[in-house]
């Protein structure tokens, strides 16, 4: 395991967990685009638990690899999906926004993979 692989992982896994924790607390600049996507409100907390748990993952992966490979793909499959939902909304300025979570992660995942 490389320093980089750590710095990397670590970094992503607090980036992740702050959407979490910005999704899970309804913070406005959040949820108001989500309502714009037609994300049901049902929804909210479950992908915000989901990305709690990708961040938490992506940790327990620098001790236990395999757990951090899964995390870190379920956390690019999650990221592509919200690419997805944006592009279906037609919202194509809000694009770069799931990318800022998703290109940390595909990092992390390189260099785990890597390791």
């Amino acid at each position: 395991m490389s320093t980089a692989h750590v710095i990397v992982t670590v970094l992503a896994a607090a980036w992740v967990g702050f959407s979490a924790y910005s999704l899970l607390t309804c913070a406005s600049w959040v949820v108001t685009p989500l309502t714009e996507y037609g994300v049901p409100r049902s929804w909210w907390t479950p992908l915000g638990a989901a990305k709690a748990a990708g961040a938490v993952g992506l940790l327990i992966g620098l001790a236990v690899p395999a757990v951090g490979l899964a995390a870190g793909i379920a956390l690019v499959l999650y990221f592509l999906g919200a690419v997805a939902t944006i592009v279906r909304a037609r919202s194509f300025s809000h694009i770069p926004y799931p990318l800022l979570y998703l290109v940390p992660v595909a990092a992390a995942v390189t260099l785990a993979s890597a390791a």
